[in-house]
């Protein structure tokens, strides 16, 4: 039995060693793991798949883009949008309003140094502010619906122009109303560094009233915020390769936007109206990359100015809410800083101050458009109060990937259909008259 018992265990021995023996020789190829496309997998890196995308993409367009080609030629002409700006160049009413402009802002200006020295009282100064802003926007538009020689372009920038100045001269307003505050109960927490544009980051602050001079409200005007602060970030110095790397962008950019509309967008309005999925949303596409990356950057890079925060990821947007918190992040600071919480502090439940903001931005979409093509069709305005209902759609039965493919689908087939509708009705207006 001692023989037999010890044997097994030699028998054994050799089981273990020759098993050991065929690992080392045949590994294991197998172990518990999930497939990469799978939720469950963990795996984010698709820029392979984003590339074939974009291939696909452009090989789908080029058909159509031949076919453009082959009916009309090339409709690119440089030389027709440069004589468009420069025609009757002693009369550009455009470039009037924006030299006019810089009343608003000396009286804003103005109205806080005489409130800072007391020479105006509160009530006094608000009715002051109130005026100047409500002229703002009434003044342009009023001027851009009785000059006739201002163009749906041109009237299209100054409006814009215009808007931008409002929010900003809002925001100063604000501010420096906090820093009164803060000085009345000596609690001076708010600084600023001087706005004067320096290579090297200077530590020395300014506090109110300091901070009401004509160099500081400039600076304001020009940065890339609508958001006063009295202390901005500040970069180092000035990247020149950096800062030309934007400016070829944005001439480069500009220019494709222009040749994209003259040669493919203009004669599909002009034969006949079919939807404009495609080329709208590829120069709104064109168009974000051109204001919000290459232009903001480089007027931040010019100025120093360090917040560089111009966007979020608003393409991986599960949520319509997410997507207008993210695309166009200096407004939304401001409307959630001088309008959002501003409403919630008077008792505002947070659904009325939602749709409160949603109803701004509709009022401001309606008066880019309406104004400068001199017809009032409300089609921007109701888009915009559209997306109050379907944010709370997708918000509520639409997650994850379905939720991102419905906002895609609202961005590309929602704004196309709205810009239709302005084109039909613009077209209805003024050149069906002329042909009768």
């Amino acid at each position: 039995s001692f023989l037999k018992n010890l044997n097994n265990m030699n028998n054994l021995n050799c089981l273990k060693k020759n098993k050991c023996n065929f690992n080392n020789i045949m590994p294991h190829c197998h172990k518990t793991q999930e497939s990469l496309l799978s939720s469950s997998s963990g795996y984010k890196n698709y820029r392979g798949i984003f590339n074939w995308c974009v291939v696909m993409l452009v090989l789908s367009n080029a058909r159509l883009f031949l076919e453009n080609l082959l009916k009309y030629g090339v409709l690119v002409d440089p030389v027709q949008v440069v004589s468009l700006f420069l025609k009757n160049p002693y009369s550009w009413p455009a470039a009037c309003l924006v030299i006019v402009s810089n009343v608003f802002i000396l009286v804003a200006l103005y109205t806080e140094r005489q409130l800072s020295k007391g020479s105006f009282s509160e009530l006094v100064g608000f009715l002051f502010h109130c005026i100047n802003l409500t002229i703002m926007l009434t003044f342009p538009a009023a001027v851009v619906l009785m000059v006739p020689s201002l163009t749906p372009v041109g009237g299209a920038f100054v409006l814009g122009t215009y808007t931008i100045l409002f929010l900003k001269l809002y925001s100063y307003k604000d501010v420096n109303r906090w820093c009164r505050e803060l000085s009345t109960v000596k609690a001076k927490k708010l600084s600023r560094s001087l706005s004067c544009k320096s290579h090297t980051v200077t530590h020395k602050v300014v506090c109110y009233p300091g901070n009401l001079t004509i160099r500081d409200m400039y600076y304001f005007v020009f940065a890339p915020t609508v958001c006063y602060e009295l202390n901005f970030p500040r970069s180092a110095k000035v990247r020149m390769s950096f800062l030309l790397r934007r400016l070829f962008e944005m001439l480069f950019l500009i220019q494709l936007s222009i040749g994209l509309t003259q040669q493919w967008m203009i004669p599909i309005i002009q034969s006949s109206m079919k939807p404009l999925e495609v080329p709208n949303h590829l120069i709104w596409l064109i168009f974000f990359y051109w204001f919000f990356h290459s232009s903001m950057n480089f007027t931040a890079e010019l100025l120093c100015f360090g917040d560089r925060q111009f966007y979020k990821d608003w393409w991986n947007s599960e949520t319509v809410t997410y997507f207008w918190q993210n695309w166009n992040i200096p407004v939304h600071k401001w409307c959630l800083r001088h309008f959002y919480k501003p409403m919630l502090r008077r008792g505002f439940s947070k659904i009325v101050s939602q749709s409160a903001v949603f109803f701004l931005s509709a009022f401001f979409h309606e008066y880019l458009v309406s104004v400068p093509l001199r017809m009032f069709r409300l089609w921007a305005f109701m888009a915009m109060m559209a997306q109050l209902p379907l944010a709370w759609f997708v918000g509520r039965f639409l997650r994850g990937d379905y939720g991102n493919a419905a906002v895609w689908m609202s961005l590309i087939i929602g704004q196309p259909i709205a810009v239709l509708m302005y084109v039909h009705d613009y077209y209805v207006l003024h050149y069906r008259q002329e042909v009768e």
